[in-house]
């Protein structure tokens, strides 16, 4: 392209965007440049120096990270000069530095340490003593030793700017600066835990993996995580079969390089609570039992009797074990199948129920209505990316819900329905501002359609999306917000009821009144055990929580970490996870343990394998077999439904640490939930978004 800037780089002809700095034109030219402070998703800082080249005729090196290329430059980065610089900056980086190597949390993977040995030197002409520099409350998931930080400020910007919360910043100047937080107060973000990502050494670190393990020693896997419907990438690191950690990897449309609080650290809920064995309840007592007891078990109640059976599959199950256990129920010919365990009534074609701009056409839109939600606590890594389009500016933001502070700037125009059916009927100025938008957005949440009139919502919703123009020929502005990992699956694959079938509300009002006799809870945790009623209740999950507890029979399964699995996010698109460890004791996958189930109840299911499963399952829902792309959904449908009434939309996060039964066998979410609600009064007023 003409407009284009071309330089030269050690000898290397380049062509670059304007605007483009002399660290990006080098990276294009194949060139490394070490850094500190510098990182692509962050405003520029310029402070740390090390990044410094040789550009021809400037009197002395610069800083490649905050220089503007100019067309015809010549930069160089491998002169004696620039070799001379950077070893002076790293000279200085270490004056204060502490030689904490061998106990640091960041050996062997720390930037100070590589570039040391890439670019410095192999002694120092400083001897005067060492500074030190008191750590600093952070709260229970970052970890300070600030006698290490070398001031690159990343933390600062990360918080101010991406996490929207402007709690940590400097103080003091020169050789007295210290980085803190206001008031040595504990992080109020959801996404607080990726400044231990940014930090360049070991100052800020993982205060629950503190002094574990060294990376060397653990197995890494990428795959997928299932802590909200986002579908961030991770990276869970494993000893034996004990997690130890998981990192974010990166994906420019899903979660850039971004990972919520409670997805990066529920990792020791994997460990604890689990469910390795079968149990029956005899006596009223839940006791050890052979899977052929557990299974004749269940066979002696529900032979025979399949219209008296009814499923619910929970909140991070996968699509295979969904399909899995749809395949039996169809089966035996039960229509009483559910895969909304809130009660979310979502229905029609998949643009009904899917983010349909994706999470990446954020960015494009210039206007946006949230209806019912709280993004913040439902999905934090997709709120940053609504902060990061509202950092861009013009990009007005109205909320119909609760009042919540959701770090970007949102006026509350309503709390319900009513605010809802007059923007339908265009009686509300946020409805024109909607209208004049060339690519407005509306979000859905599910706590809009969880209540009894949820259809009247979405169709009312649906109806606002078309009259303000937010559905066209190139753009689909009708979003929908899940908070479960299984849901976009679920509704793929069918787990709806079948004709003549009941919902989550009928099966549970038919186990009160005996018209259900048979439950099967698939991961199904969020269900109060009195409301099943005298059922007789058959859980297949992970982790002894609320499910486990009013079962009848107990079935353990695989947590995600311990499958190879599709999970679908709530834009539609299918990823795998992988397997890191193996289910604990005698603990399956799940889909193997509909397939066993299936021969005691004279339903054999026609797979063996992983992989005849799932070519059924694509024969179903063609679009899963296309890992990581996005299938075209079409234009939403609005049911028929009546008028919407409910009179408050509230979200269905109560409390962010607690919202699945891996977060709550959780001990460092539980120091989280501890260190808010101790926060929570002096939160009152502070609601500034820099």
């Amino acid at each position: 392209m003409s407009d284009r800037i071309k330089l030269t780089v050690d000898g290397v002809t380049v062509e670059v965007e304007p605007g483009s700095t002399i660290l990006q034109a080098c990276e294009e030219a194949g060139a490394e440049i070490p850094r500190f402070c510098y990182h692509e998703r962050l405003s520029v800082a310029g402070n740390c120096r090390m990044c410094l080249v040789e550009v021809e005729r400037a009197p002395k090196p610069v800083a490649s990270c905050a220089a503007p290329v100019a067309p015809d430059m010549v930069v160089n980065t491998q002169t004696d000069s620039v070799k001379a610089a950077r070893e002076g900056v790293m000279e200085f980086l270490l004056i204060n530095h502490p030689l904490d190597c061998p106990i640091c949390d960041q050996g062997g993977e720390c930037d100070l340490q590589d570039q040391a040995l890439g670019y410095g030197i192999d002694a120092s002409r400083f001897d005067d003593n060492k500074r030190a520099v008191e750590d600093k409350q952070m709260g229970p998931l970052v970890k300070t030793i600030m006698t290490r930080c070398i001031h690159c400020t990343r933390c600062v910007r990360f918080s101010t700017e991406v996490a929207g919360v402007p709690e940590i910043g400097a103080i003091g100047r020169g050789e007295d600066m210290e980085i803190t937080t206001y008031l040595e107060a504990s992080l109020d973000s959801e996404l607080s835990g990726n400044v231990i990502d940014l930090c360049p050494v070991g100052a800020l670190t993982s205060k629950p993996y503190a002094y574990t393990a060294r990376p060397w020693e653990l197995k890494k896997t990428e795959t997928i995580d299932v802590m909200d419907a986002v579908g961030s990438n991770i990276r869970v690191d494993m000893r034996g079969r004990e997690a130890m950690r998981i990192l974010p990897r990166n994906h420019d449309d899903v979660n850039e390089e971004w990972l919520s609080d409670k997805s990066r650290f529920v990792w020791d809920g994997l460990n604890t609570q689990r469910l390795d064995r079968p149990y029956v309840r005899r006596d009223g007592k839940l006791s050890a039992a052979s899977w052929d007891d557990a299974f004749a078990l269940i066979a002696e109640k529900i032979n025979g009797k399949a219209d008296k059976l009814a499923a619910i599959a929970g909140d991070l199950v996968c699509a295979e074990g969904q399909f899995a256990l749809k395949s039996l129920m169809d089966t035996l010919g039960s229509p009483n199948l559910d895969c909304r365990q809130d009660g979310a009534k979502l229905s029609g074609p998949r643009a009904n129920y899917l983010f349909n701009s994706s999470i990446a056409g954020i960015e494009d839109a210039d206007a946006l209505l949230i209806i019912g939600s709280n993004p913040r606590l439902e999905a934090p890594v997709l709120n940053a990316r609504i902060r990061k389009r509202w950092t861009m500016g013009n990009f007005p933001i109205a909320v119909i819900g609760e009042p919540a502070d959701l770090t970007y700037d949102a006026e509350t125009i309503g709390a319900g329905a009513d605010t809802l059916n007059d923007m339908v009927a265009g009686k509300h100025a946020f409805a024109d501002v909607l209208k004049n938008a060339a690519r407005p957005m509306i979000v859905l949440g599910q706590g809009a359609l969880s209540s009894a009139d949820g259809a009247s919502v979405l169709a009312a919703a649906i109806a606002l999306a078309e009259a303000s123009g937010a559905v066209s020929d190139d753009w689909n502005g009708f979003n929908l917000l899940h908070t479960a990992a299984a849901r976009v699956a679920g509704l793929d694959l069918g787990l709806l009821p079948g004709e003549g079938g009941r919902d989550v509300a009928a099966i549970l009002d038919g186990a009160q009144s005996g018209e259900i006799e048979t439950v099967v809870l698939y991961g199904a945790d969020e269900i109060a055990g009195a409301a099943l009623g005298d059922a007789f209740v058959i859980y297949i999950g992970s982790h002894g929580d609320r499910g486990a507890h009013r079962a009848d029979v107990i079935l353990p399964s695989a947590a995600y970490t311990e499958k190879q699995a599709i999970y679908v996010n709530t834009e539609g698109r299918p990823q795998m996870a992988e397997r890191a460890a193996f289910p604990p004791g005698e603990a399956r996958e799940d889909w193997k343990i509909f397939r066993a189930l299936s021969e005691h109840l004279d339903a054999k299911l026609d797979f063996d394998t992983v992989e005849a499963l799932r070519v059924k399952m694509f024969e179903v829902a063609p679009h899963l077999s296309q890992l990581d792309q996005i299938a075209p959904a079409g234009a939403p449908q609005a049911p028929e439904a009546g008028k919407a009434e409910t009179s408050v939309f509230a979200s269905p996060v109560e409390d962010f640490y607690f919202t699945n039964p891996i977060a709550r066998a959780s001990a460092t979410m539980a120091d989280c939930a501890k260190a808010k609600q101790e926060r929570a009064p002096k939160a009152e007023g502070t609601g500034t978004h820099g």
